[in-house]
């Protein structure tokens, strides 16, 4: 599965997506979170060694939280029981991957990437045609920005483990059986090996 596979930085971005505070404290263990931080740390170390293209992606809501519906059942949860509130330490990128200067990040409403942002327009301004995804949850952002991705006609590469799900069924069932058919599995050190080449 990793054998053959080849990441040119230039047409490549990683995307970094809802590695949050609110996302690691209530949907994660500390360990599992610690592991999925550290995996995350390696890919945007190893990206910016090879002047990849980093884009960070993160949930977010204006204050009275107008973007919610009272019909979208999880973020109205998240909103009534003040797991998201707009400004908060919560709804901070994690330390370890604090984002640079020259490192976009896209601020969505919804639970994939491109629904409702400028991601693909910041993609195709760049010539960029692969994307490397790491990101919490499984089931939630990665699944959906992936299966976005793939009807848009990105190549795609899953780093299965700089991504994790609060259900390590739900996680081993969508890597094994449902990302594997839109994308390439691989892991941190795969990565961290192809760049070095």
């Amino acid at each position: 599965m990793t054998q053959s596979l080849s990441i040119n930085p230039t047409t490549s971005a990683l995307l970094l997506m809802d590695f949050q505070g609110f996302v690691l404290n209530n949907f994660l263990t500390p360990t599992a979170a610690a592991e999925v931080v550290s995996g995350a740390a390696k890919l945007l170390d190893a990206a910016r060694a090879s002047n990849m293209l980093t884009i960070h992606v993160t949930v977010d809501f204006r204050p009275g939280y107008p973007e919610i519906s009272p019909r979208n059942k999880l973020f109205s949860y998240l909103k009534d029981n003040g797991v998201v509130v707009p400004g908060s330490e919560g709804m901070k990128i994690h330390p370890s991957l604090t984002p640079r200067d020259n490192e976009p990040v896209v601020v969505k409403h919804r639970i994939g990437a491109f629904n409702g942002t400028d991601l693909d327009l910041l993609l195709r301004a760049r010539g960029i045609e692969t994307l490397i995804v790491a990101g919490i949850t499984t089931g939630g952002v990665v699944l959906s920005t992936v299966r976005q991705a793939f009807d848009l006609d990105y190549d795609l590469v899953v780093v299965t483990d700089a991504c994790t799900d609060p259900d390590e069924q739900a996680h081993a069932l969508l890597i094994d059986k449902i990302l594997s058919g839109q994308a390439t599995m691989t892991l941190t050190d795969d990565i961290e090996s192809v760049l070095q080449r």
